[in-house]
């Protein structure tokens, strides 16, 4: 078999496997909430301030927050932004590193 063909072999697999698991990641993300479609998906902040205001009723918060969204969407948007941010940054980071891996490699005999 030649070099062109066992590539194109490997990127198909690749191709299909790559399908696969992004089918799973939709999946896992889909079944609980067709399967538990009402629950309640609240936030652990005010899961945590409902507690601690059971377990003691003079607790007062001793931090307060710099800036409050005006409202749930822009709040949403933020926190996108962030992960956006992120995940960008990561990318980036992976991408350097491997390209600086295949640069070493291809200056090394």
């Amino acid at each position: 078999m030649n070099s062109k063909a066992s590539h194109k072999g490997k990127k198909s697999n690749r191709l299909i496997l790559n399908i696969v698991l992004i089918l799973i990641v939709i999946l896992l993300a889909v079944v609980p909430l067709v399967f538990n479609s009402k629950a309640g998906y609240g936030g652990s902040d005010d899961k945590a301030t409902k507690a601690i205001s059971q377990i003691d009723k003079s607790y007062k918060r001793w931090a307060r927050p710099l800036w409050v969204p005006p409202s749930g969407e822009v709040e949403s948007l933020l926190f996108a932004l962030q992960a956006a941010l992120g995940a960008g940054v990561i990318g980036y980071g992976l991408g350097y590193m491997r390209g600086k891996s295949k640069q070493e490699g291809k200056n090394n005999p």
